[in-house]
């Protein structure tokens, strides 16, 4: 009687394929194998083939295959860009606010100086005033009332250590005489220089001009922003060459020596620079 067959027997029968040669039946090989393996092997190779299958759909053919993907990637690059440009924004409306807040100083806009003093904190103001020990003199100072309201601090008449200004060639305004130096102390904060009669007085570096204009004490002023938080300032000229937004080179004539202005007695340059809203004394980085 023949045993009956169970699937546990199918599956572990056991097989072999002979492999012969057609012209003299001789074997070449022969490889043994149940069902039971070929199964898990078939089985093995549809995962495997399956769970490619769907990697190279959802990753690697995704922007093929998915019409959402374009416009996922439209929407990724929409918001970084809207994130630039208000970045960019804020940025723009901060130089802008700040090279407002110059020229209105230079122009000797006392009453604007005064309602941004008001709006400073009392218990900084009093310090500042207390630390300074002098009162605001409307004329040179007013810059210093202006970095005081920015930076919330007292003033630094010590000549700056950082390192992109000493990396800063500095040129000679205008071949002169230094009759009056910096001294804090009376409010000059620059140096005054006399030249002969219509003297061409020259940049002090590269940079972009923020002021241009006439001012009751300064007369002709103009007012260049370099890089390093460095403004040079040129008062009492007889005759302004550059325009606001005009970019300047190092030794370019910007303007023409002069004796206008309330506070001069002779023709003269007053030259100043400003360093991080603090003034520094000109004689210590360019050679008068």
């Amino acid at each position: 009687m023949t045993p009956k067959k169970t699937l546990s027997n199918w599956l572990t029968n056991r097989y072999l394929l002979i492999i012969r040669n057609e012209e003299n039946f001789a074997e070449k090989k022969t490889i043994s194998f149940n069902y039971a393996r070929v199964i898990l092997l078939l089985t093995l190779a549809f995962v495997i083939t399956l769970g490619l299958s769907v990697y190279l759909v959802t990753v690697v053919l995704d922007q093929w295959l998915d019409p959402r993907y374009v416009m996922m990637q439209s929407n990724r690059q929409l918001v970084d860009l809207t994130l630039k440009i208000d970045s960019l924004e804020h940025e723009v409306a901060e130089k802008d606010r700040y090279v407002a807040n110059i020229q209105r100083i230079i122009g000797g806009d006392v009453e604007a100086l005064q309602l941004m003093g008001d709006d400073r904190p009392s218990t900084e103001m009093s310090s500042a005033d207390a630390a300074l020990g002098e009162s605001i003199h409307p004329i040179d100072s007013q810059f210093r009332a202006e970095f005081e309201q920015q930076e919330v601090g007292v003033l630094s008449y010590k000549t700056s250590g950082s390192g992109e200004f000493k990396e800063l060639f500095l040129f000679t305004p205008i071949e002169g005489i230094v009759t009056d130096g910096f001294n804090p102390k009376r409010d000059h904060y620059g140096v005054d220089i006399v030249a002969k009669e219509n003297e061409p007085v020259k940049c002090a570096t590269d940079g972009v001009v923020i002021f241009s204009s006439w001012t009751l004490d300064g007369g002709y002023v103009i007012g260049v922003q370099h890089r390093g938080n460095l403004i040079s300032v040129y008062k009492h000229n007889s005759e302004l060459l550059k325009n606001v937004g005009n970019f300047v080179s190092g030794g370019e004539i910007i303007a023409i020596i002069g004796n206008t202005g309330e506070l001069t007695s002779g023709p003269h340059l007053h030259f100043e620079l400003w360093h991080n809203g603090n003034p520094v004394n000109p004689e210590e980085y360019v050679a008068l």
